[in-house]
Parts: C-alpha cells; structure tokens; sequence
C-alpha cells in the first residue's frame, strides 16, 4: 500500500507540540458515561441518572459511539489524529448507521439534508446531481455550478494526504429516498417536494434559494440515490466557530473583478492586516489555496475557525462541492495567494515535493484511498491524472518563487 507507506514517511510524522487542556475543544469528564437514556433530543446526555457501573476494565470514554469521540478529540492544532485509530469506524458509521430522521438544512443555494443515527450521530447529506464523467460547461460561472457529492469525498481523503486534515471526515452512501428521506421525514416543506416521475422514479427538490424546483428535482433509481455523508462538526451552542471572508475572496459578479485580480501588489496590504500580519494564519490560507487549486474549486469565499483556540489553529476547509468540476484545464487564478506572497510553510512545500515523487504520485494514494469508499469509483480516471499536473504547477511557482 503506497498509503501506508506515505503515512510511515518521516514528513507525516512530524510530532504537534503537546496538547494541554486548554488546547481541547472540549473538556470532558472522564467518569462521564454515554446513555441513550435520554429524552428523545438530539444531544447526547450525561448519563449520571444511569448505573454507573461500567463493565471490567472499559474507561466512560470506551462508551462513547465513534462521532463523539470525534468531537472530543479536537484540539487547537488537528481535527484528528494522523494515525487515527477511530477513522474506519467512523466512516463504516456515515455509510451504513440507520437513519432516524432526515430533514432539510437551511440556507444555501441547493439542496442538503441533516441525517439523524440512533446514537444521536450527525451527518450533512449531500446528494448526486451529475455523473462522474460531466465536466463543468466551459460558459458556465463557479458560482452557478452545481454542487458535487463525489467531490466531497474525494475532498476529504486528499485534504489527509496532504497531511492538513482540515476537512470532517465523508464517506459515500446509497440512499432509498422512500425508506430513508420520504417516510420518516419530519420536515413539512421537505415533504411537500416529493413525487413520482414519468418514468415511475421517486424524486423530490426540497425548498432552498437555487436549485429547488422540479426541473432541479433529485431522482432515485427508482427509488436509491448516491450521496455524500459528513460527519457534523460539534453544535455551534457547544463549540463557536468563527467564520473568516477570504481575502481572495472572488467577487462574485459576471464582470466586476475582484482587488487581487487587479492589483499585482495585494499581499502585502493583506500582509498587514490582522489576523494576517501574526503568526501562521497566511501560511494556513495558502496551504488551502493549494488543496483548492488541485481540486479545481473556485468557489472558497469564506472558511472558519474554532473561537475558542482564538487566531492560533487550524483552518476548517468545509463545503469543498465545487471541486473536480474539470479535469481538461486547470485554473491558475486560485493559485494567486501563493503567486503573489510567495510564502509557503516548508513542511508543506516538503511534501508536496515527496508527492510528485516515483514511489508515491498523488493520483496514486488518492486512487487508492477513494477505493475503500463504498461508491467506488468516486472520480473519474481524468481527474486523478489532473491531479499529477495540477501538483507539478505548484511546485513550479514554488520554484519561481525560490528564484
């Protein structure tokens, strides 16, 4: 396996500094036991009503279903572990957990759904709207292009071997829009969207500012829908996050054009502009420009952070739908926070070069890695190719850069 030994590589075992307490999201109480005594809500419950007594051996942590040991595992400097021995459950858990409940999130252009398991676990639901071989029209504008549930998936698993791991864990699912959505939906507007097509296929729209009309409508075959499951991030009632604009944020317009596209000089104003102008923030900025650039995803106008680790952490890359739209040409304007700070943090420079390399190729790992999804294949064969390119490009701007 190229993906067990690029994670054996030193670069992918360079040690965190220490994790104290305060550099948890959450503190927990280790003589804490999870219940399912609860009263039928959503969050999980301190269970001190329940006995207390565990069974020999096993730690109050040990009773904890897989998403929560997510949610307190996060610190100030990873969203999870490198060698995270909870990742394949996890996963399993998005892809095959029984869904209780299934209604609609709000906001956004399209359609996603909020599923429910019995352990009280979350997931963001985003369904199949185009095949794995339908390139993004060349006319048409990022902003109007459609969301990709694959693009989700593979979003996740190239995020880790990059080694940011930034992204909430995705895995893919087959959904029976009868048994799973339709019957056991508690949402009234969701429910109204639902019908059956001329071709005797279930189908539904949901209510949202895009892409919800019957022309726009999502169709089972008859009745089963691909999509992708995200593990939810921790209720922002627990666990605030800030939500950052980009300053290389697009402008959004079919002919405005936006600061940076205009003036060859942006970053340095950007340089002196908190929280840009102090410790690793632009640094983290750009590795995501990286991510973006090979994924081909236009559409970052915002990311956030945790509140509680202040402007010190991580970035979280979320709703990364927009990415391998095209694999025939590549879309150097993302690349322009590395083009022109020509900064880049080393360790990150260090593997992307280890990655264009003879024993690993990126198309490789990420080939391999997308093949344990249960939608398998998750990209078409041209993607992972542009991929190989797409880094080579990164690295030659590095270059330019260094000279």
């Amino acid at each position: 396996s190229k993906l067990a030994a690029l994670f054996k590589h030193p670069l992918y075992n360079i040690p965190i500094p220490e994790v104290t307490e305060k550099d948890k999201l959450f503190v927990i109480n280790p003589m804490e036991k999870f219940s399912l005594h609860s009263s039928g809500s959503d969050e999980w419950v301190s269970s001190s009503k329940a006995e207390t007594l565990l069974p020999t051996g096993k730690t109050a942590y040990d009773t904890y279903p897989a998403w929560l040991k997510f949610h307190v595992g996060i610190n100030r400097y990873e969203l999870y572990p490198r060698q995270d021995p909870l990742m394949p459950t996890l996963l399993r858990d998005l892809a095959t957990q029984r869904i209780v409940s299934s209604v609609q999130k709000s906001g956004g252009t399209q359609l996603k759904l909020i599923m429910t398991f019995p352990n009280y676990g979350q997931a963001l639901f985003k369904p199949m709207k185009q095949t794995r071989d339908e390139e993004t029209p060349i006319d048409f504008f990022y902003f109007s292009d459609f969301e990709r549930h694959n693009a989700e998936i593979a979003a996740f698993h190239l995020d880790r071997i990059l080694d940011f791991r930034r992204i909430p864990p995705v895995s893919g699912r087959l959904v029976n829009i009868t048994k799973e959505i339709r019957d056991i939906t508690t949402d009234k507007k969701l429910a109204k969207t639902f019908f059956i097509s001329p071709a005797g296929n279930v189908c539904f729209y949901g209510e949202c500012s895009y892409y919800c009309s019957t022309e726009h409508a999502l169709c089972g075959k008859p009745d089963r829908l691909e999509g992708s499951m995200a593990a939810l991030l921790p209720d922002k009632t627990l666990a605030k996050r800030r939500s950052w604009r980009s300053p290389w944020r697009r402008s959004y317009h079919k002919s405005k054009k936006a600061e940076w596209e205009l003036n060859p000089n942006y970053c340095a104003q950007v340089r002196e502009t908190p929280p840009y102008d102090r410790g690793h923030r632009l640094l983290d900025l750009i590795d995501m420009t990286v991510l973006d650039f090979l994924m081909g995803n236009m559409d970052r106008h915002h990311y956030e952070t945790f509140e509680k680790f202040g402007n010190d952490t991580f970035l979280l890359h979320l709703d990364n739908g927009r990415g391998f739209g095209t694999h025939s040409r590549d879309e150097p304007s993302i690349l322009a926070p590395l083009r022109q700070c020509c900064s880049i943090k080393k360790s990150t420079y260090l593997r992307l070069q280890l990655l264009a390399t003879q024993p690993y190729h990126l198309s490789d790992l990420l080939r391999e890695a997308l093949a344990a999804d249960p939608l398998t294949p998750v990209l078409a064969e041209p993607h992972l190719q542009a991929l190989d390119r797409r880094l080579g490009k990164v690295l030659a701007v590095v270059g330019r850069c260094l000279a």
